[in-house]
């Protein structure tokens, strides 16, 4: 069964790899696929194979991140203070391009959704700050978008 959530996870475990290895988005995902069929072959319980849907929805939003990068980290640096890009936490920087993607380019995704499913992935994978902190930028990024 498709989750948008889980392959959101997936997306930013790409996202990050790229921006830790400076791997191209294509080679973090097929590493990403390659893993998880690994994992599945092991045996390990409460793992299951992406199924189709999550990993076209994961690598959409994996390649649009990479693809509008520099327009998605200056809309974040505008709209964060006193945080540059740079200085983000790795996980913190690339749920915000994601979410930031989707509310800036992805219009059958209400932006309410981009930015809950944005929180959740700072509640699982930040810091104990980082749900605020990706909360107030995006709200700031929707709020303009809005206009």
């Amino acid at each position: 069964m498709a989750s948008r959530r889980k392959a959101r996870e997936y997306a930013l475990q790409s996202l990050y790899t790229v921006d830790q290895t400076g791997q191209s988005v294509r080679e973090a995902l097929n590493g990403l696929w390659s893993g998880l069929l690994e994992e599945e072959d092991d045996g390990e319980l409460g793992k299951r194979q992406a199924d189709s849907e999550e990993i076209e929805f994961a690598t959409t939003l994996a390649e649009g991140v990479v693809e509008v990068r520099d327009d998605l980290d200056e809309r974040i640096e505008s709209s964060s203070t006193n945080w540059r890009i740079a200085r983000m936490a790795l996980v913190d920087r690339n749920i915000l391009r994601m979410a930031a993607y989707e509310i800036l380019h992805k219009d059958d995704i209400p932006v309410n959704v981009s930015i809950n499913e944005a929180v959740e992935l700072a509640k699982r994978f930040g810091t104990k700050d980082s749900r605020a902190f990706v909360n107030g930028i995006l709200d700031r990024i929707a709020r303009e978008k809005q206009g």
